[in-house]
Formats: structure tokens, sequence, C-alpha cells
């Protein structure tokens, strides 16, 4: 009996070495989640871990479809793209175009397929290697998603939006989606004549070509496969954000490249498998969901992620060294008493694990402590005027000796809905939101309506949700500032351009609206061209350099900040502020220098700085259940080289 029962403990042990080794990115979900579990009391718990679900979910399938072609030996750059473009497809074919809903979703998923098939047949037929074949489908994609949508996002079905709730007020229903493709996707791999030619692609395709497969026809359908797996992820972050964003699902692609190569796949092919892509999209998820909850700064996430995700693949690098032998999708595992011993490892390994997690769980009970903390999701930290307004709420929250978590959405809507969903579930006192889309973040705030946690918008409002209040200044007042002030310096009449800010951006819409509707009274003035640069200077200095070339005698610029200004001053050269008069937006401190200088004629300030103390103060106040006005408006002036000394 003692020896039966040793032999069981030591299989035991061995089994759990054993799937731990043979599942390298196994293995590091497991320690990444002990250790955030370690790390923070408001990690394991169930509502976070739902978030952590749904926060997956769209990388997931995205990374299913990607699979796919990775394990032929493929690679597919677009899918982000054609996940944006089919969200839009939907939305504006059931809005705009008025096809009844049934008909739109289809629609949205051919127009995935159709990116698919043209991906395989030119990589098949027109021989382009996948990489470019890929990219240029990716730019493609997302232009004609500007172009269907006009730049501004789209409002989504009430019916298809229900796939971004919850079933019984609990489960979310991109949790079920993300699982059943996953399903579909490990039945294709392990059971199909089409998953089986992947592997035989990717393992070698000369091989498979002269054994009769017809390798340019399967490349089709499995570029195909990627665009209707993509289509379905679009439908899926969309649904959850009741909008279709243009600009949505940027980057995506290279997220769901690191959960399959994570997963064990490799990027030379043959090798790859549902159940790996799972865990390393969970694996990303849980990376950023963790690190939120630590309030680590935005800019060390980036290197945090890059470094895991390193040392994930390393980890399976050395497994494999090590002499693990992965078993391949759809080979069997021998004898039936083979499979059973496999299956008691699993089960050992859960039993562990689970042991292990609700061990820390129990440790870390009531860990998160009664003191008021804040929660701070910024659109973009890539922005000067950004960056100011986080640094006067840091001010703040120091004076009153809160704890301020700052998290960096990147311009992101579906990123700024999960650091939501975090705040929430982390229990913060108050969150104050500088919105990427009005639209987009309402869900991510009814659900902190939901619980109870007041929430401040700062800079753009929320549409659809409860806030206790807006701290702004008027985006539109500031751009008819603007447009007189330029009209003014160019007595009534001239040529001028326009820097347009990131398409579908509130900022941009409400300060081109403002401009359009101020120049309206100067009839003198000639809008000759206007065109998008991201609020970025780099872009700004490329952009303007080609409306230079193509709009001769230009009188004036109107920039949407003080970045693009900034590079519109630097293509102009000797012109800037002489014979060409250029006006900016926000009052950065660059800008106010450029002021100063006189190359840059005025800047509509907006005082960031005193927008994010503002913004403190009312999220505070929230928290203790004061009152607190439903709007308060930061001061906005115009500030030229006459008042440049006073406000600075």
């Amino acid at each position: 009996m003692a020896t039966d029962t040793l032999k069981s403990s030591t299989a035991g042990a061995g089994g759990l070495r054993r799937v731990l080794l043979d599942n390298g990115a196994l293995s590091a979900l497991v320690v990444l989640v002990i250790a955030m579990s370690l790390l923070s009391g408001d990690f394991l718990t169930t509502q976070n871990l739902l978030n952590v679900g749904v926060q997956a979910a769209v990388t997931a399938i995205l990374a299913f479809g990607v699979t796919f072609v990775i394990v032929s030996a493929g690679i597919d750059l677009s899918v982000g793209s054609v996940a944006a473009l089919s969200a839009t497809v939907l939305a504006w074919a059931a809005t705009s175009a008025g096809v009844p809903v049934w008909i739109a979703v289809i629609l949205a998923v051919v127009t995935g397929v159709a990116c698919g098939f043209v991906n395989g047949a030119l990589i098949s037929y027109g021989k382009l290697p996948p990489f470019i074949a890929t990219l240029a489908m990716l730019s493609v994609g997302r232009g004609l998603s500007l172009v269907i949508s006009q730049g501004s996002p789209i409002p989504f079905p009430q019916s298809v939006s229900r796939i971004g709730d919850t079933l019984g007020g609990w489960l979310p229903v991109p949790v079920l989606v993300m699982v059943v493709m996953g399903l579909i996707t490990a039945l294709i791999l392990g059971r199909t004549f089409i998953g089986r030619s992947m592997f035989a692609i990717g393992g070698n395709e000369e091989a498979a070509r002269l054994s009769g497969l017809r390798v340019k026809r399967q490349k089709v359908v499995i570029y195909a496969l990627s665009g209707l797996f993509a289509a379905v992820a679009g439908i899926v972050l969309a649904s959850r954000l009741t909008s279709a964003q243009p600009q949505a699902a940027q980057g995506y692609e290279l997220d769901a490249i690191a959960a399959v190569v994570i997963g064990g796949a490799s990027l030379s092919g043959g090798v790859g498998k549902a159940s790996g892509t799972f865990i390393g999209a969970l694996i990303l998820a849980v990376l950023r969901n963790g690190l939120n909850l630590l309030s680590v700064s935005a800019f060390w996430q980036q290197v945090v992620i890059g470094v895991v995700i390193a040392l994930a693949v390393l980890l399976d690098t050395v497994r494999r060294k090590a002499g693990a032998t992965p078993t391949a999708a759809g080979a069997t595992s021998g004898p039936g008493g083979s499979r059973g011993r496999q299956a008691a490892q699993y089960v050992i390994a859960a039993v562990v694990a689970a042991a292990i997690i609700g061990g820390i769980s129990l440790w870390n009970k009531g860990s998160s402590g009664t003191s008021a903390k804040l929660g701070l999701s910024v659109s973009t930290l890539n922005n000067p005027f950004f960056v100011q307004m986080k640094a006067g709420a840091q001010a703040e929250a120091r004076k009153e000796g809160i704890k301020l978590t700052v998290t960096d959405a990147q311009n992101d809507a579906s990123q700024q809905a999960n650091q939501l969903q975090n705040f929430t579930s982390e229990g913060m006192s108050a969150v104050i939101v500088n919105p990427v889309d009005s639209d987009a973040v309402g869900p991510a705030v009814r659900g902190a309506n939901k619980a109870d946690i007041p929430v401040v918008a700062a800079d753009r409002g929320v549409n659809k949700a409860k806030t206790a209040t807006l701290v702004a200044s008027d985006n539109v007042a500031g751009g008819r500032q603007a447009a007189k002030t330029l009209a003014d310096k160019l007595g009534g009449s001239g040529k001028i351009v326009i820097l347009q800010g990131t398409a579908g951006t509130s900022a941009s819409r409400e300060r081109g609206q403002g401009f359009a509707e101020g120049i309206k009274a100067y009839p003198g003035i000639k809008v000759v061209a206007k065109q998008p640069a991201d609020f970025d200077r780099t872009k700004g200095l490329d952009v303007m350099t080609n409306m230079l070339q193509a709009n001769a005698g230009v009188d004036g610029v109107f920039a949407e900040n003080d970045e693009m200004a900034l590079g519109a001053i630097k293509a102009l050269g000797s012109k800037a502020g002489k014979s060409v008069a250029v006006v900016g937006f926000d009052g950065t401190p660059d800008g106010l220098k450029a002021v100063e200088a006189g190359t840059l004629y005025a800047s509509v300030a907006q005082q960031p700085k005193e927008l994010g103390r503002i913004a403190v103060q009312n999220a505070v106040r929230a928290a203790k259940d004061k009152k607190v006005a439903e709007m308060v408006k930061v001061p906005v002036k115009v500030v030229t080289s006459k008042n440049v000394a006073s406000f600075k």
C-alpha cells in the first residue's frame, strides 16, 4: 500500500512536471497568474477574471485566424484593418444604407472573407510574399474603413451590440464567442482536410505539392479563413464599443501574431494548435490587466510586455531543447491507457494550480484596503497636451494625499474600455476618463455606474452614460476663435490650408467644426486643402510639405493642435511667421515658445495642467458624495506674442 502511494505521488509530481514542461505557454500563464495574485489583491476576483476573459476575446479570435496562416508558414498583417473594415461595413449597411441587420452581418462577414481571398490570391497566383500582400491589405482595409465612415464612428445596431453584453447579468458574451471560435479552430486543425493541408504546406510546401496537394488553392482558403475570423473579431469589438470605429484594432495584428507564437507555433510553419493560441492570448490579457492593477507606468508597460513575450518564447525554446515532444494537432496519443495517463496529468496540474491560486486568494483577502484611490485613463500620452494634463492631475493628487493610477489608452477605444473595466473591478473611489471617443467609452462608464463609482469626464464628454461632471474647455468655441484670429491676421482674405487631427476623434471633429463655422464669416478666405496629420509633428511636417507642393501662394495655416503646427512651421521654413501665418491649438510649452519666437502666430491655449488639477478636485468631491457642477469650464485663451509672457 505504501509503495503504491509513493508511486502515485511520484507519478503525480512527474505528471505535473511533464504537463508544464510540454506546455511552455501554460507554464508561463500559471506563473504569471500566481505572480499577479501575490502582487495585487484585486487580481483574483471573479469580476476581474471575467474582465480578463473579455479583454482577451478580440485578440484571441484574431489569433485563431492567424494560427491557420502561421501553421502554413505564412503571415497576415492585415487582420486588424480587416476587423475594422468589416465592423464599419456592418454599421454603415445597417444605418446609412438601411439594410436589414441580418443582411448587414452577412455583408460584414463576406467583407472579411473577401479581403482574405484577395490576400491568398495575391500570394498564390500573384507570387507576392505574404508580408507584402498583407501589408498592402492592411493599408487598403484601413483606408476603406475611413472612406466609408468619413472618419467618424458609426453607431452599431442595438441587436448586434448585445454581443458585447452579458448573459444572466454576469457571463460576458464575448467570452462565449471566443470559446466557440477556439473550438472551431481546434476542429479545423485537427479533424479536417484543410487543417491537415495547413500542416503539410507549413512543414514542406514542395513535398505537399508533389504529393498531389493543390497548394495554391489551399492557401487562398487559408487566408480566407483568417479574414473570416477577423470579421468576427471586428463585430465583437464594435459590439463592446457600441460603435464601429474606423481607427479600431490598430496594432492588433501584432498582438495576434504574438499570441500564436507564445502559444508554441513556429513562424517557419508546421507547428501550432488552438489551445496554445488561446493561452497566448490569455497571457497578454493577464499581463495588461495586472500591470494596470499594479499602477505600472503606461510607458513601462510596453517594456514589460515585450520582455515577457520574449521570455515566454524563450521558455518554449528551452522546453524543445530539453526534449519535450508536443503532440501534433490531430495526432492520436497512442493506446487508450496513454490517453488516460495524459488526462490524469492534466487533472493533477489543474488541481495543484487551483490549490495554489485558492491559497493566494485567501492570503490576499481584504488586502485592497479602504484608502481613497482614483483612476485616470488618458486618451494618449504621446501628445504634450495630455502629458501636461496628467502632470496637473498628479500634482493635485499628491496635494490631496490620494493615490492616482494613470493609464494610457494610446488612442485605442477598446484599450480604454479595458482600462475602465479594470478600474471598476479594482474598486476605485472615483474614475477620471479622457475619452478616445465619446460614444465608445459609454458601455465601460455604464459599468462603473452600476458599481456606484463616480466618473468625471475630462476634456471630452461621455455619451449614453452618467458622469458626475465634465471638466473641459469648449473645442468648438476654440475653433471659432482660431478662425477669427487667423482671418484678422490675413485681413479677411487669402488662401489657407488645414491640418486635421486623428480621423474619428471628437477633438478633431469639434475643433474642425468650430473653425469651419467661424471662417464662414470671411468669404474672402478660401480653404484650398485640408488633410489629416494625426496630431503628430512629423506627419504635420510631411503633410504640409505635400500641401505646399500642390498649392502655391498659401497665406495661412490652421492646425488642430500645436504639434502639427510645429511640423507645418518646419515645412514652411523662413516663410513661417512672415509670409505665412500659422495658428495652432492647445498652448503646449513648445507651442508657446514658437509663439514667443514669432514663427507660430497664435495658439488657442486650453491650460491642460489646470484641466487635470480641476478634474482631480471634482473626482475627490464626487467620491465623498459632495455636490459638483454638471460642467466645469476651463478658460480658453488665444495666445499671441503680445500676451505670451503673461500667459506663461
